[in-house]
């Protein structure tokens, strides 16, 4: 990447929380980045993820509202029951379309948001998961000269959404949890 990183999104299923858990309480207070995060989730029960998380980090931890200014220094969860979307003037949208593999939120509608709102500006990463939403996306943040990231499969709870991810894109980057949490620490 030669472009200054903008932006981070993450995509996570099943064994989210534990591998979450290895990343974003690594992040420094005055993180500089956004993260946005989907991870699957029932549609019919209220999400805890931004406060469990909140109570875990050092940064702020929100869940995403529709028409919401996006700010470095907050981790944005993706509501359940709704696919969360990046507008080109950098605000979220929030969109009750179809499921996407049965998912909604969907990982693969975010990334490819993201991918064209902030281009190679952007940083992808795939962790544990049980399908393969998620690969499609990645594709799209590396097409548009973003880096994608992926969790070792080896390592992952989950390995169904890494192994898929890596099979679209054989040149995303590889990583532990730990090496993950310290790529993202170090880029901000």
């Amino acid at each position: 990447m030669t472009t200054r990183p903008e932006a981070i999104v993450i995509g996570a299923s099943a064994g989210a929380v534990e591998a979450l858990s290895a990343i974003l309480p690594k992040l420094t207070a005055g993180y500089a980045l956004p993260v946005i995060v989907v991870v699957h989730l029932p549609p019919d029960r209220r999400s805890e993820m931004a406060e469990l998380f909140q109570a875990k980090c050092r940064i702020l931890v929100r869940e995403a509202d529709d028409k919401q200014a996006i700010m470095g220094g907050v981790v944005y969860f993706a509501p359940p029951d709704y696919h969360l979307l990046v507008e080109s003037d950098r605000h979220f949208s929030l969109s009750v379309d179809e499921p996407v593999m049965y998912s909604r939120p969907s990982i693969d509608v975010l990334f490819e948001s993201a991918a064209d709102a902030y281009g190679s500006g952007l940083i992808g990463v795939i962790l544990t998961g049980a399908n393969s939403d998620g690969a499609i996306g990645l594709s799209a943040v590396m097409q548009a000269g973003g880096v994608g990231i992926v969790q070792d499969p080896i390592q992952a709870q989950a390995s169904a959404m890494p192994e898929a991810a890596m099979r679209l894109s054989p040149s995303a980057k590889a990583m532990s949890l730990t090496g993950i949490a310290q790529y993202l620490e170090g880029i901000a």
